[in-house]
C-alpha cells in the first residue's frame, strides 16, 4: 500500500468523523445538504462519505435526512473505563436517586469537559445537558469541580489559565475565585454547583476514586434551586461516592481520611 493511500484513507477517516460532530442534541437528524454547508465540504465528497457511513450502520436514514446509527452506539458501549466506571457506578446512582428524590448523574472527565455515562431522573425536571453522552466544562459543574480538585496540578493550572465561559450570571470566571472553590471542594470532599450551569437548578457532586487515589469520575444529584437544600443531600452524596470509589478499589490512607488528596 503507497504512502499516498495511506493517507487518502486517513484524511477519509478525519473528514468522516467531523461530519458525526456536526450531530447535536438539538439536531439529531441532518440533509447530506446541510451536512456539506455545515462543514465545508464539497456536496459530492460529503454525499460519498455519508454513503460509506450508512454501509457501516454508523449513520441510517431518518424522515428528513440522516442520523447516527445503533452502530456507533454499539463501538460505544465497548469503550472499556467508560462502561465498567458506569457498570459498577449504576446501583449506586438509582441508590441515590431513590434516596434523595432528585436526579442522579455519573461523569468522567474528557479533556476540559465532562462526559455524562449515566443520568437516572427525577420526575418533572429537565436538564437536557444530562444526558448520556452531553458534555459541559469542568469548571461550572459540580461534577467537573469534584473532578477538577482532585485532579493532578498541570490540569488545574491549565484549566485555571484557559477560557473560562459563563454560561450563567452565576458561573464562576476568574481563575483565583476557581482556586479557592477548588481548594474548598478538596478540603470537604463535596462539590456545588448552585445556578452555575444552568439557572434554576443546584447539583451536589463527590469525586469517584480508584486505586492510588486517582481520580476517575463523579456522581451528583441535581434538583431545583437552594443552596440550603444542596448542602441537605451532600452526605449522602458524599457517601455514595465513598463506597463507590471503595467498590473501585480506593483505600483511603488513613482511618479518618477525606477523600482529598494530601
Amino acid at each position: 500500500m503507497s504512502l499516498s493511500t495511506v493517507e487518502d484513507r486517513r484524511s477519509s477517516l478525519s473528514r468522516g468523523l467531523s461530519l458525526l460532530e456536526l450531530f447535536t442534541v438539538n439536531r439529531p437528524e441532518l440533509s447530506v445538504s446541510e451536512m456539506a454547508r455545515r462543514s465545508g465540504m464539497p456536496k459530492s465528497t460529503t454525499h460519498r462519505l455519508v454513503g460509506d457511513l450508512l454501509a457501516a450502520g454508523i449513520l441510517e436514514r431518518g424522515d428528513r435526512g440522516v442520523r447516527l446509527g445503533l452502530r456507533l452506539f454499539e463501538l460505544g458501549q465497548l469503550a472499556p473505563s467508560q462502561r465498567t466506571l458506569r457498570e459498577i457506578a449504576l446501583p449506586f446512582a438509582h441508590s441515590l436517586n431513590e434516596v434523595t428524590g432528585l436526579t442522579c448523574n455519573v461523569a468522567v472527565r474528557d479533556g476540559t469537559e465532562i462526559m455524562y455515562v449515566e443520568k437516572i431522573s427525577m420526575r418533572n425536571l429537565r436538564v437536557p445537558h444530562s444526558r448520556a453522552g452531553g458534555r459541559l466544562p469542568l469548571h461550572c459543574t459540580a461534577l467537573g469541580k469534584a473532578i477538577l480538585a482532585q485532579s493532578e496540578h498541570d490540569l488545574i493550572e491549565s484549566v485555571l489559565s484557559g477560557e473560562l465561559p459563563r454560561l450563567s450570571p452565576q458561573t464562576i470566571t476568574d481563575p483565583e475565585l476557581l482556586r479557592r472553590e477548588l481548594a474548598r471542594v478538596r478540603e470537604t470532599g463535596i462539590a456545588f454547583d448552585v445556578e452555575e450551569s444552568q439557572p434554576g437548578l443546584f447539583c451536589v457532586g463527590a469525586p469517584i476514586l480508584g486505586p492510588q487515589s486517582r481520580v476517575v469520575g463523579a456522581i451528583s444529584v441535581t434538583g431545583a434551586t437552594g443552596v440550603s437544600q444542596a448542602q441537605r443531600f451532600a452526605p449522602a452524596v458524599r457517601a455514595s461516592a465513598m463506597a463507590l470509589s471503595r467498590n473501585l478499589g480506593y483505600r483511603p490512607r488513613h482511618r479518618n481520611s477525606t477523600m482529598a488528596h494530601s
